[in-house]
């Protein structure tokens, strides 16, 4: 069903004029979103509600710069970091945990999607080098 390219891969399907990711691709990305997702809910069980209602202050403060926020949401990932087993790669426990503070952040004042959202995006720049190697 699926072509070989004389290279050995396979070849890409356009689909709604976009093309598709070869199955392969896309179930290594599900395998790395479940993996993150399991470390997700192990975080889940340790970060308080102030920690959340914390970063929630911040980023309605609508004085501070999308970078102060950024900086202040890289110090708690920081902080958080202690208390993560010394053996998980740190990249990815970081990615994690930003991940997992914006879920509850948006989770506890919706009408903040917007800018926590930009602003996480921000903070996972750091990672793309990280990231796109996790993917390859």
């Amino acid at each position: 069903e699926d072509e070989l390219q004389t290279d050995g891969n396979r070849s890409g399907h356009f689909q709604n004029g976009e093309l598709e990711l070869a199955p392969t691709n896309e179930e290594v990305v599900r395998l790395i979103a479940a993996q993150l997702a399991e470390i997700g809910d192990q975080f889940d069980k340790e970060i308080q509600a102030r920690v959340v209602n914390d970063l929630v202050h911040h980023f309605r403060n609508e004085n501070l710069s999308r970078e102060e926020i950024t900086l202040h949401m890289s110090r708690v990932v920081g902080e958080l970091l202690q208390s993560i087993p010394p053996d998980m790669d740190q990249e990815k426990a970081m990615l994690v945990l930003a991940m997992h503070l914006t879920k509850k952040i948006v989770n506890t004042v919706p009408s903040l999607l917007h800018r926590v959202y930009s602003t996480t995006l921000n903070y996972m720049h750091q990672f793309h080098d990280y990231i796109a190697d996790m993917v390859s």
